[in-house]
């Protein structure tokens, strides 16, 4: 699992949550500094969502049991609407949050933060308060860094429906928030540095991977490149995890592969109608559930928690052993590690995560590895998947501040 590259640390910490209040309208927003309106990352318009001392950074940290000892700043942030593509390429818009420090610096070390698998579309940092990833966003920018929180493609207040892991429209949603982001900041009349620090938990660990490979190898940006890489808790290896799904052998394993079925079938044509893969009557309703506009609470009111109960074995049968579309999709989310990161790179995962399994981090670990890549793969406890990112945000500040010291 490891080599003489790799390091694996045991470490012990505490957690995350809590909200900020939301403050006025949203403003129009000049044109990006690189041109036209119509370009990926153009900005639509700008929202201020919160505006907070450092001490009420600090308090929102407690609340959310995460430690506060790294706040430095006050912060101030913003709901950004900006122009991006689809899974398909086409044009449409996409939310996220913009965390800038109020610190006086003109020049700042930009952040990505990239969120894990979110079913509504309200649940995520540009809208919640409350959500993990705006408490994570306030913490990196409280550190003296910008901030970028993409809602990707289909959930906050962007268009369309949200392509569930799909590389193109990730890829594409968060490489635009970062434009937009730097549009924003020169309009506050400052200017983000060009090597991204990029960082993200559960979805967003392989999405971490994607955005990096895309910064430093395909060109993905005239301006920004890769600066570090710290992925928490993903699921990189993705064919095996909606395998364990199938065989119910993952928290939460209904939710996950209903998500990921219906969002694949409108992406790539998984099954003709959803009798074909749903038992009845989950079949008539399942679409409806997973429209982005119902809470998890009421998904798993309406739908069993166990795939064998939820799925018809021929569809279960697919997923375990994929061919076809199926295996020509999932083949590029099993090898989101493979390849050689120029940057630091660091791993985190809790070994007693129970949705996505430690064997992930280790599997990019190994590919990484056998790439020649020196990384380092960080075990920040026996806790559970939601626990972990809450172990891990306060080590991934941490492990940016040295690798910006070193870089």
């Amino acid at each position: 699992m490891t080599s003489r590259r790799t390091r694996i640390r045991m470490l012990a910490g505490a957690a995350v949550l809590g909200g900020v209040s939301a403050l006025p309208a949203p403003v129009a927003a000049a044109a990006g500094p690189e041109g036209e309106r119509a370009r990926g990352g153009a900005v639509v318009s700008v929202e201020r969502a919160a505006d907070l001392t450092a001490e009420e950074v600090a308090g929102r940290l407690r609340e959310g049991k995460i430690e506060s000892d790294q706040v430095r700043h006050g912060v101030t942030a913003y709901r950004v609407v900006y122009r991006t593509t689809d899974s398909a390429g086409a044009p449409t818009t996409a939310s996220q949050l913009v965390v800038l420090p109020r610190n006086g610096e003109r020049r700042l070390s930009a952040v990505s933060w990239l969120h894990g698998t979110t079913v509504h579309r309200k649940d995520v940092a540009s809208e919640n308060p409350k959500s993990n990833d705006r408490l994570v966003a306030l913490l990196f920018a409280s550190t003296g860094r910008a901030v970028s929180a993409p809602d990707y493609v289909g959930l906050g207040s962007g268009e369309g429906f949200h392509p569930y892991g799909d590389p193109r429209a990730t890829v594409a949603a968060s490489v635009d928030g970062l434009r937009a982001a730097r549009t924003l900041a020169h309009r506050d009349g400052r200017e983000l540095k060009r090597k991204v620090q990029i960082s993200g938990f559960s979805q967003g660990g392989p999405a971490t991977m994607l955005v990096g490979r895309a910064l430093q190898r395909e060109g993905a940006d005239r301006y920004f490149r890769a600066g570090a890489l710290a992925p928490v808790g993903g699921p990189f290896h993705l064919s095996a995890f909606e395998a364990a799904a199938a065989d119910d052998k993952i928290d939460k394993s209904g939710l996950y592969l209903a998500y990921f079925a219906v969002a694949w079938n409108r992406m790539y044509g998984l099954y003709a109608s959803p009798g074909d893969a749903f038992r009845s009557p989950y079949d008539s309703r399942v679409e409806t559930l997973l429209d982005g506009h119902h809470t998890v609470a009421q998904i798993v009111a309406g739908l069993p928690s166990a795939s064998k109960d939820l799925f018809t074995e021929d569809f279960l049968n697919k997923v375990r052993r994929p061919d076809g579309v199926l295996k020509e999709r999932l083949r590029p989310l099993d090898e989101t590690c493979d390849w050689r990161p120029s940057v630091p790179v660091e791993i985190f995962h809790g070994r007693g995560d129970k949705d996505v399994d430690f064997g992930h981090s280790a599997h990019c670990s190994d590919q990484l590895t056998r790439n020649g890549a020196a990384h380092g793969l960080t075990d920040v406890g026996d806790v559970d998947h939601n626990r972990s990112v809450r172990e891990a945000v306060p080590r991934v500040v941490a492990f940016f501040d040295e690798s910006a010291k070193s870089g």
